[in-house]
């Protein structure tokens, strides 16, 4: 099934409504879709470097949007949307491991950590912010530096460096993000031992 909707998004790359589709992807990723929107966004991106900041634009106020949307599911729907949105991706477990075990300081640093590298997926990180509360305008802000981060860092990797760096991306930008995540989360965790 993850296949073909990969498969699936990336078909949406040429079409003329790619665009669109690329609004409708970020807003969905950030809530209830598997697949990233980096997948439509290189293509796009790539068929058209004049317009990559622009579709990085769009990218990241869609995603910010569609984490709000996410945000609300936790917040006001959780048992009735959210839940079995995470029971029918097999992220149910997960989420509630993670909910009973973090703090509103840690879920903020997720926050940031999922939007720049998807680690944890953003769906599941916007769905307990709202679960869990997290102050909506706080909420904005991590997800605008966040994601606007991870955009428009591809676009200036794709007008700088243009096709050559396409196969980086899809294979090891992945792998560079984690890293970068779980090195800010090392040090978050070394910062509350040392305080506590």
């Amino acid at each position: 099934m993850l296949r073909r909707l990969y498969d699936w998004t990336m078909s949406l790359a040429a079409r003329k409504s790619a665009e669109a589709w690329l609004a409708v992807i970020a807003f969905i990723e950030s809530s209830v879709f598997l697949v990233p929107a980096d997948v439509l966004y290189l293509p796009m991106a790539l068929a058209r470097p004049d317009r990559a900041w622009r579709y990085a634009f769009v990218a990241t106020v869609a995603s910010v949007l569609g984490g709000i949307a996410g945000w609300a599911l936790g917040y006001y729907a959780f048992e009735a949307i959210a839940k079995p949105v995470l029971e029918f991706y097999g992220k149910l477990d997960a989420f509630n491991a993670m909910r009973d075990g973090v703090s509103y300081e840690t879920i903020v640093l997720l926050l940031i950590t999922s939007g720049l590298a998807h680690l944890p997926p953003i769906k599941v990180v916007t769905i307990l912010s709202g679960v869990a509360n997290i102050n909506l305008g706080l909420f904005i802000i991590s997800a605008i530096v966040a994601r606007g981060a991870r955009f428009f860092f591809l676009a200036w990797l794709l007008r700088r460096y243009g096709e050559p760096i396409r196969d980086f991306i899809e294979k090891r930008l992945g792998q560079l993000a984690a890293l970068g995540a779980t090195a800010l989360i090392a040090l978050y965790v070394g910062y509350r031992f040392v305080m506590h």
